[in-house]
Order: C-alpha cells, then structure tokens, then sequence
C-alpha cells in the first residue's frame, strides 16, 4: 500500500502514538489494523464461511479427572493471568470494577489474590491505564504475602469514521484513546518484557481470565489436561442458554480451521443464525489456557500476533452520542484460538463462568445461590432448588451500585428457592427476605416501597 496515497493520515497516527511512548510492536500492530480499515476491511465473518461445532467435537470436563495429579504436579510451571482492565462504568463507577464488593464484603480483587495464595499459584494482573493506579494501591491496602506481577494493557488512538483522520478531543484528550480489546493480551505481554519474565522463571502454563468471574478458578483437572497434551492452546467454551445469544461463539470456516466469531463479526443478515442456540451451540466464556512457549514462537515468526479485527463504531465520547462517531479498533482474546496449530476446546460447566455485567448479576452473586469457600472459590450452593434464574431489576432504581447497596442495606434476599424476579419501582428490602418461584414486585408510587425484614415472597406483590 502507498501510505502516503490510501492512508494520509497514517503518519499522524503513528506520531501520535511515539509521542505517548508506545512500543513499535504495539505501533506496527495498530499500522497493520488500520491499514486493512483504509481498505475496506470490515471483520465480518458471514454465516455461509462457517459450520457449527458439534455436540461431542470436544470434550467435557467432567471425564479429565484423571489429570488432577499431573494438574497439581504442574503448579510450579503455571501463572494466572486475570484481565483486570474494566472499569465498572455501566453500574455508576469510575475506578476499577474488581474493587466492587462482591460476596461476604470482600472485593473481586481480594477474593482472586487469597484463591491464588491458597493454591500456592502465581498470579498477574494486566491493568489498564484505567485501573492500573487503583489496583496497586488496593493490593498494598490488603498486604498480600505474595505480590502479583502487573503488566499493562496497550491503547489505540480512536479513529473519526468521517476521514479515518486521527479523533481530537481538546477538552478531554484521553478520550482519544481506547482500549483495543483484551485480544492485547499477547502483545502486552510481549512489549512489558512480561513474557520474558515468566518463561525466565520456568512459568509456562497460563491460564487468562476476567476479573470480574469468579467462577474462573485455576482447576487441577483443566491444567493436567493442557499440560499432558501439550496443547499449545486451549479455549473453554460452554453451552449456550437464551441468555447467551450475544456471546461469541467457536465455529469452523469451511478450511476446517476453528475460529472465534463475536457478534461484531457478524453481518445485520446472518444475526438470526447467530443467536440460534441450538445452531451454533457453544459460546467462548473467556477462560483461556495458554502455552507461554508456543506464544513465544508465533512471535519469533509472525514479529506481532494478527487477530481478527473487530471494527467498533462508537461516539468518541461514551456519554454524549452527539460527539463525533469514531472507530475503535479491537480483538477478542478467544480469536487467537486460530492462529495455533494444534489449538482445541473444552466443555464447561456455567459453573465457570459467572461474570458480573451489571447489577442484576451482583444480586445473584451476592446472594445465597452461591457460596465462598474457605479456599475462596465460588460454588453453587447445593441446596439450591431451581436451574436457572433470571433477575431483572429496575434500572432506575438499581442499575448504579450506590442505588443497589442502599436499597439491599443489609443482606440481599435469599434465591435459592426463586426462578426469576422481576423489580419495577422503587422498592427497598430489609434483611431475611426469602423469594420463592417467579416472582414480580411492583411499585408504582412516587414514594419509596419497603420489604420488611423477614418477608417470604411466593407470588406476584403490587406495593
């Protein structure tokens, strides 16, 4: 490509990016996006260039017990890397959302660092710029014997759809950066020299989860599975359930070759199929297993790791859709599961992916559904009555976590009975609520409605 011809403006955005003090790996990665952009890459993968995986095409986790042992042999070779960039914007906060307190007043952060230190596992954070200042201090806050490693997630300067020109924003210029994506993961590890250090220790198992699951756990059978195969990627996939028809999904292009598909990927035509989940029966729950050596050598012969490009159109400010449309250029960390010979997949359990989006998920986290264990790992609770719950909450009253703490000021209300609750108004609940069935709670007065503190919920209540 003439750069100078189809991309003026290239120039601009890799000065942009020296000036900020970003790698040439990171610069070149953003080069080889924005190019493919300029030339009328879309990253879509339409439905006729895919086929479904099977049902029995991988195995579940429930027949690998027999790995436990060489999974705990293992330990001394393993890290777990948590992607901890997210901030938790979408229920009212500024600052990193592994702060939020999450199950028995402890923080998603804390829980994470005494489930490493029980396991005797080492631990990394990739931090964003976002996150990064309030971890550290965090995690000075709650004296963790062993320190975690930390690396940095990279930014991509935010592109105006108008021109493709690089986004300006005086008045607030870190908006003219976003994240690209927790498919940064391998280039971030690379450029930090955080690679390097862990292989210098003789780490060479990964396993890469969010944050904010805490069904995501480093498990025995899981890692001797990986270990004894010599895998040099493996992605954990689940199946699909009606609340799942967003998530990406693990297919095959029609070469044989498996790839990750995110709904971003997918053209406004084939969104049907896509949400099919009797179709496409899978979904990525973001648990990724990965062999530090095998990323070490895609490196040494591709010089930077090439996903798939997800092309994010977005307003260059989050909260105010008047502001100029930009793109943001992202990859999913999944996506990598096609550049690996030999990569597979593994059947879970929804037990392992347990991420809190919003504060629907929370009150189902925080309540008796699910259990800490004295290893900090959060399980099912047994004596749990119903399969599935759904929880939806008034936004209005609910959706920020100021406005749910102070509307649950003591202990959120027992579930293991409850098939799905529904909250329409303002409405307060006092301790020992026990909610049973399907329920709906209605309260269409201006003034605030109280559950008194040892109410049994069966049925439908108009306040």
């Amino acid at each position: 490509m003439d750069d100078s011809g189809q991309a003026p403006y290239l120039p601009a955005f890799i000065d942009k990016m020296k000036k900020r003090g970003l790698s040439p790996t990171v610069i070149d990665t953003f080069v080889y996006y924005y190019k493919l952009l300029v030339k009328g890459e879309t990253g879509l993968v339409c439905e006729e260039d895919v086929t479904p995986i099977g049902a029995d095409e991988f195995p579940d986790v429930s027949t690998l017990a027999s790995y436990e042992k060489v999974g705990r042999t293992a330990y001394e070779n393993a890290v777990m890397i948590v992607l901890n960039g997210g901030l938790g914007t979408s229920m009212g906060l500024s600052g990193a959302k592994s702060l939020i307190e999450v199950k028995d007043g402890r923080s998603f952060l804390e829980i994470t660092l005494n489930q490493a230190a029980r396991q005797g596992i080492k631990l990394c954070f990739m931090n964003s710029f976002n996150t990064h200042q309030d971890t550290l201090e965090a995690v000075d806050r709650l004296n963790s014997v062993d320190p975690p490693l930390y690396f940095l997630q990279n930014k991509f300067p935010k592109i105006l759809r108008e021109d493709l020109s690089p986004a300006c924003w005086p008045q607030d210029p870190h908006l003219e950066w976003n994240p690209p994506g927790h498919g940064d993961i391998y280039t971030a590890l690379y450029s930090s020299g955080t690679l390097e250090r862990l292989l210098g220790q003789g780490i060479t198992y990964a396993f890469i989860s969010n944050s904010d699951n805490l069904g995501a756990t480093l498990d025995d059978a899981l890692l001797g599975y990986f270990v004894e195969n010599r895998f040099p990627f493996m992605m954990e996939i689940s199946q699909r359930g009606p609340l799942d028809v967003k998530g990406g999904h693990l297919v095959r292009l029609n070469t044989g070759q498996l790839i990750l598909r995110e709904i971003a990927q997918c053209p406004e035509r084939d969104l049907e199929t896509f949400q099919n989940i009797h179709y496409h029966c899978f979904f990525n729950t973001n648990n990724i297993w990965l062999n530090l050596e095998a990323l070490k050598e895609l490196l040494r012969k591709e010089a930077m790791v090439r996903l798939p490009m997800i092309l994010n159109p977005k307003p260059l400010d989050p909260r105010d859709a008047s502001s100029p449309a930009v793109y943001q250029i992202e990859t999913a960390m999944g996506s990598a599961i096609s550049l690996f010979q030999g990569a597979t997949a593994v059947k879970v359990g929804k037990n392992r992916f347990l991420p809190v989006k919003t504060t629907d998920d929370l009150l189902v986290i925080r309540s008796d559904r699910y259990l800490l264990t004295e290893d900090y790992r959060l399980v099912p609770n047994p004596e749990t009555q119903t399969v599935n719950i759904a929880v939806k909450l008034d936004p209005k009253f609910f959706g920020k976590i100021d406005q749910f703490d102070s509307r649950f000021p003591d202990r959120v209300p027992s579930l293991i009975e409850c098939e799905s609750l529904t909250v329409e108004g303002d409405v307060r609940f006092e301790a020992n609520v026990t909610v049973r069935g399907n329920v709906k709670i209605i309260n269409r007065k201006p003034k605030q409605a109280v559950i008194k503190e040892g109410t049994i919920i069966e049925k439908d209540l108009v306040l």
